[in-house]
């Protein structure tokens, strides 16, 4: 199998599993992470509706500086701000197939910081 396959197939079960352990404790809503190279998106999304209930991405966001964990950071920061006004405080971290690693930590640790728990 070629190095390129083998990563796909990890990614692809790395997600399942994520989304497994997901849907135990359904009855919070999602924050869904995506990264793109430039970009990094964040949403919280309820299940049950299958609606956004917010969204916020370094799109979004004006005046970002330093390196792309800040900006992250940044984005879970204002991700929680937009979350508690909707009186959302606990929601359950979708990382999909991206390790809990750098920018997607970063993110999360920004998110915590503004008052989300997960």
């Amino acid at each position: 199998m070629s190095l390129n396959r083998r990563r796909i197939k990890q990614r692809t079960r790395r997600s399942e599993r994520v989304h497994e352990k997901i849907r135990a404790v359904s009855d919070r809503p999602r924050l869904v992470v995506f990264r793109s190279l430039k970009h990094f998106y964040g949403q919280v999304v309820d299940d049950k509706t299958g609606n956004t209930l917010c969204a916020c991405s370094t799109l979004e966001l004006e005046n970002l500086s330093g390196d792309k964990k800040v900006r992250a950071k940044t984005v879970g920061l204002e991700l929680a701000k937009r979350a508690l006004e909707n009186n959302i405080k606990e929601v359950a971290l979708d990382r999909g197939r991206f390790l809990y690693h750098g920018r997607v930590q970063a993110f999360a640790e920004g998110a915590r910081e503004g008052g989300l728990t997960f």
